[in-house]
């Protein structure tokens, strides 16, 4: 799934109408709010995507209808992070974040990979 874009946001068009079908004015905004900060220079796409996992990690929001986690692991999967990668990432967050998050976002990502024949 690696389709490195410049920018995981702005180029993705699949994810931008994702974004507007939860409401076509908060999808806008959302675009481009987003857009802007993940073409700030300083850090790769593929980092930006990890960080954004991590952060779904730390707040729990990786299960549930209308959570970002999904859009996330595709981000860093099509900005050439790998599912090791990611599960890697996890592990050391539950340093930071708690074990408890960590399992349940360890379990987001086995569910997504097997809902979508990944495992």
């Amino acid at each position: 799934m690696t389709t490195k874009y410049e920018n995981a946001v702005l180029d993705d068009q699949t994810l931008i109408e994702g974004l507007k079908s939860i409401n076509p004015v908060w999808g806008d905004l959302a675009v481009r709010v987003a857009g802007e900060v993940w073409g700030k220079p300083l850090l790769d796409q593929k980092t930006k995507a990890l960080i954004t996992i991590a952060i779904d990690q730390m707040s729990l929001n990786v299960n549930g209808e209308g959570n970002p986690f999904g859009a996330h692991v595709d981000m860093a999967l099509k900005q050439g992070a790998t599912y090791e990668e990611i599960e890697e990432l996890i592990v050391f967050a539950s340093m930071y974040t708690g074990f408890n998050k960590g399992a349940t976002t360890m379990g987001a990502l086995n569910k997504l990979r097997h809902d979508r024949g990944d495992i």
